[in-house]
């Protein structure tokens, strides 16, 4: 019996249990440093975020709408054309509007000489009444004499009697003249022609048209970019209908739609940072909680969810949350209305109230393009009064 090894017997496998526990260990101390990592993050940075990508931009739409009929004969702007407050947009035929005004321009003129002649009236009356008060004089004088001579002779009662008829003639004209100075009195009392009710209300149609001229010029009552220009020309419109709409850019804002769960500690006014898919992670913008929806998309919604049946289920809903955004910002990089957003809102701030604490103290949107249009009208009436008015006269 040999006691010698076998040289082609391989040699038996050295232990692995060391590495294994090794490798255990790492992975058990990596796991052990994440979970730390994390909860370090959650409570001093992630706690304070609230995300969402279920944002959007949003803004005005202002939609051009003509104010009179018309038919159109120019379009003064396309899609994607760049417009100022007050330029002309679409010219509507002016040739009916500018017959109606010549009409109003001679009315006015017409009533203001009428008016003058009210003014006359009064002093011709004046004048009648003391014509008037001195045949009554006279006629009463005479009837006074026939009557001391009817009782010797002298003259005859027949004479009397037509004196005493010639007195009531006189005195019912006197009578006559005076009704007809105080309904030419009624007329003018404590007014000038200016002012006077007749010219107040020739000088209120030619007003109206003269806008209805200047309206035959549609203007943009913002500054902005045309979209969506459906306006032909030649096309016949009617007011109310849309014929283009104008976004201005600079008066844009996110919509961030947070689920219910996240709007515990959000705020008005808190800051928040923002990144759009159209310039990708190289730019961020920045802004400002502004309001928080007062109901959810459904609440508002056509046709709201009627959720008392059976097969309810429960899903968390998201509340629409506007976020105003950095006008220096939003200019130097502009967005399009529906541009998909990143939003991340910081909680850190909790001064700040849940819901608006008081109304807006002045309009938050006006336009002063349509401003003009008065003045001028007021400054032709003021000169079609002047030009029929005499020298020095009121």
């Amino acid at each position: 019996m040999t006691t010698e090894m076998n040289p082609t017997v391989a040699a038996p496998a050295p232990q692995k249990n060391g590495k294994r526990k090794r490798a255990l260990l790492i992975l058990a101390t990596a796991v052990v440093v994440v979970g730390i990592g994390w909860l370090l993050y959650h409570v001093f940075v992630g706690r304070w975020h609230e995300d969402t990508d279920d944002a959007y931009v949003q803004g005005n739409i202002v939609s051009i709408t003509p104010q009179t009929v018309g038919t159109v004969t120019s379009i003064g702007a396309d899609d994607g054309m760049k417009v100022r407050a007050g330029q002309v947009l679409v010219q509507l035929d002016p040739n009916d509007a500018q017959v109606a005004y010549a009409q109003a321009v001679a009315n006015l003129a017409g009533t203001v000489r009428q008016v003058r002649g009210l003014y006359s009236a009064v002093g011709a009356g004046q004048a009648d009444i003391q014509a008037q008060q001195v045949a009554v004089q006279k006629a009463r004088a005479d009837v006074a004499r026939r009557e001391g001579l009817v009782a010797t002779g002298a003259v005859s009662a027949e004479e009397l009697s037509h004196a005493r008829e010639a007195l009531a003639a006189a005195q019912a004209a006197l009578a006559a003249s005076g009704e007809q100075l105080s309904r030419n009195r009624a007329l003018v009392d404590a007014t000038t022609v200016r002012d006077q009710p007749q010219v107040q209300a020739a000088a209120a149609q030619l007003r109206n048209a003269f806008l209805n001229v200047q309206r035959t010029r549609i203007v943009a009552p913002v500054s902005g970019y045309v979209a969506r220009r459906s306006v032909q020309l030649g096309q016949r419109v009617q007011p109310g209908i849309a014929l283009m709409t104008i976004v201005p850019l600079e008066q844009l804002w996110v919509e961030a739609n947070f689920k219910e769960t996240q709007l515990e500690r959000m705020r008005i006014g808190q800051p928040v940072e923002l990144k759009s898919d159209l310039y990708g992670g190289d730019v961020t913008f920045h802004g400002r909680v502004t309001s928080l929806g007062l109901g959810t998309g459904s609440a508002f919604s056509l046709l709201p969810a009627q959720n008392a049946s059976g097969n309810w289920i429960k899903i968390v809903q998201r509340v629409p949350v506007r976020v105003d955004l950095d006008a220096n910002e939003l200019a130097k990089h502009p967005l399009r209305l529906g541009l998909s957003m990143s939003t991340d809102v910081s909680l850190r701030d909790q001064n700040g109230p849940v819901l608006a604490s008081a109304p807006p103290e002045k309009p938050l949107l006006t336009t002063q393009a349509y401003d003009q249009q008065l003045k001028d009208a007021d400054a032709l009436i003021d000169r079609v009064v002047r030009e029929n008015l005499p020298r020095g006269g009121r």
